[in-house]
């Protein structure tokens, strides 16, 4: 048998390194490196991470969904530092890359609480709609 479980990581096309994390301080509290290791950079999320890797001349801007904790406040941030927003809650890096942010309440995906807690986000809850969704699917009582 083989089944799909997750996703580990992504990873996503910059032009500069330096830049891509000071894009993500701008629009996230405590971002936390895994590391960086030749042209990539390691930007942790608890148990998964985004890999940034530098390329001279990106070909290709993705679409990312980004789960924070706060989604107006993100937008908000990044509004304010300049990043364009498309539609309410998509914002674009310096690159074109589309980081769609959602809250980690309305997603289906779910952290553990020791990982949530080892993040600094005890107490995070799933709304009612995410839960159905979870409970349709056998995946949450």
């Amino acid at each position: 048998m083989a089944h799909l479980v997750g996703i580990n990581h992504v990873a996503v096309e910059v032009g500069d390194l330096d830049e891509a994390i000071a894009f993500f301080e701008r629009i996230v509290d405590d971002v936390r490196l895994r590391g960086r290791s030749g042209r990539m950079a390691f930007v942790d999320m608890g148990d998964q991470f985004v890999a940034l890797e530098a390329v001279e001349a990106p070909v290709s801007a993705g679409h990312y969904g980004l789960v924070v904790d706060d989604r107006d406040e993100v937008v908000r941030r990044a509004r304010e530092a300049g990043a364009r927003i498309a539609g309410s809650h998509d914002v674009l890096d310096p690159w074109g890359n589309r980081w769609q942010v959602v809250e980690y309440g309305d997603v289906q995906f779910a952290k553990t609480e020791q990982v949530l807690d080892g993040m600094g986000l005890a107490g995070l809850e799933k709304s009612e709609r995410a839960l159905d969704e979870l409970r349709a699917k056998g995946l949450a009582d």
